[in-house]
């Protein structure tokens, strides 16, 4: 009887060998929806990729599954929420698990698409025919970025009720619409039952429905390209077309298997990490007890640490929108030659990268010194009204600095293009990273600098 039970599981047709042959074919079938037949063989090496892109991909299907888990035990209500959470993870069989892994895959997900976005470029893939796909990544970042912000508020604990607070509170110096949409989330001017529930509408509904398109469309372009760029040594020619009729793999076994491996690795890491560190649930969020310091999430403590120095219209608004205009303006700048597949373009671009992050960790921990040295002394440039003394005058002294190193780059090492921006984008996030670093470990309280031990 289980023998006749286990044979009508699968129609007769598939029991036979011509059957399993056919099965095999549907199930190759399925793993080439978004990948070609064959690729080139060069960009099976790990070196290449680092798994980062497969990694960010694993990590989604780790949210989604252990988020839907996660939502049988959550009430989306101001009431409800902290306690919920508490039941979870002390009623729950695997509750405190299941909500681990949630919390650390999302947070590993941000660092793994920020280091997947330097991997594409620092190798040069956002070149034709890949220049879409990379705007089609900087959307992929901004719903990650997303679905963490809201996300973060859902334990309404202390520490998330305020970090939450900071971060809407910033949305006033937005031009025009920031104090609509601040008015729109907020509840009487504070978190409240509205914001809880349009937070968990998006984080469980509207962004995972946008990411899943996203992640799709990103895959397919990337099937369009004919696949990844192809590693090319530092060595080889910048205006060396790359080879015509590379040797080729079969994706299944050759790709597929390597994906799987670096999915099974990353899951069990994951799933270690959940195991042997818990995630802290603080005390009901209490709109009349703020903590000192009170900071936004990690991912935004470089904005928070740019308003500590900037006008916060500058911070909060104009700054992000240069960086974002330029970001998106990359692949389109007219290049004369073609690196993708070369990491760093040149030698030369890696002596170039090199000078960037060393300029980066020398002059961005000066500079937050000397802000901190000159507010301290009460000092402003010529007595200048705050729009013009934080904002509009120290912006144009990063501009010109910008501006200025792009130059010494180019005349000092007779940099191309692709080497020079190279360098400016290296410096821009080696500086991001280091305001990030600030914010989360060196402010103390009243986000004044201390150390972290």
């Amino acid at each position: 009887m289980p023998q006749q039970a286990f044979k009508s599981i699968l129609p007769a047709s598939w029991r036979s060998q011509a059957g399993r042959r056919d099965s095999r074919f549907l199930l190759r079938n399925l793993a080439l929806h978004f990948r070609p037949t064959t690729i080139p063989r060069e960009t099976l090496h790990f070196s290449l990729t680092w798994g980062l892109g497969g990694m960010a991909a694993t990590l989604i299907v780790l949210l989604l599954a252990s988020g839907l888990l996660l939502k049988f035990a959550y009430e989306p209500t101001p009431v409800a929420a902290h306690a919920s959470v508490q039941a979870l993870i002390s009623g729950t069989p695997y509750g405190k698990l299941v909500r681990n892994l949630h919390y650390w895959c999302a947070h590993l997900l941000v660092a793994v698409m920020f280091l997947h976005m330097l991997r594409v470029f620092c190798t040069g893939a956002f070149h034709r025919p890949r220049q879409f796909n990379w705007v089609v990544g900087l959307g992929l970042m901004t719903v990650v970025l997303g679905a963490n912000f809201t996300g973060y508020l859902l334990p309404w604990d202390q520490l998330a009720y305020w970090a939450v607070t900071v971060s809407t509170g910033m949305l006033e110096y937005v031009p025009l619409v920031g104090a609509y949409l601040r008015e729109t989330i907020l509840s009487d001017g504070e978190l409240g039952p509205r914001t809880l529930q349009l937070f968990y509408g998006l984080h469980t509904a509207v962004l995972p429905v946008v990411l899943m398109a996203l992640m799709a469309y990103h895959f397919w372009r990337i099937r369009k390209a004919k696949g990844l760029v192809v590693l090319r040594p530092i060595d080889a020619p910048v205006d060396e077309s790359v080879q015509e009729n590379p040797a080729r793999a079969p994706v299944v076994p050759d790709l597929l298997l390597r994906e799987t491996a670096t999915a099974l690795v990353l899951i069990a890491a994951v799933l270690l990490l959940a195991a042997l560190v818990d995630i802290p649930l603080g005390e009901p969020g209490n709109p009349g007890l703020s903590p000192n310091p009170t900071r936004a999430p990690w991912y935004f403590a470089g904005l928070q640490e740019l308003l500590l120095h900037f006008h916060p219209v500058f911070a909060v608004f104009v700054i992000p929108l240069a960086v974002g205009f330029g970001l998106l303006s990359i692949p389109y700048l007219n290049y004369k030659t073609d690196t993708g597949g070369i990491w760093f373009a040149s030698r030369k671009g890696r002596r170039t990268a090199g000078v960037a992050a060393a300029a980066a960790l020398v002059a961005v921990p000066l500079l937050i010194l000397a802000d901190t040295w000159f507010a301290g002394a009460g000092s402003s440039p010529g007595g200048l009204a705050p729009a013009l003394a934080d904002g509009w005058f120290p912006t144009l002294v990063v501009l010109l600095a910008i501006g200025g190193y792009y130059a010494v780059i180019k005349i000092t090492f007779h940099a191309t293009k692709n080497e020079t921006v190279q360098s400016v984008f290296i410096l821009l996030a080696t500086s991001y990273a280091i305001l990030t670093i600030t914010g989360v470990w060196f402010r103390g309280e009243g986000m004044a600098l201390s150390l972290p031990w």
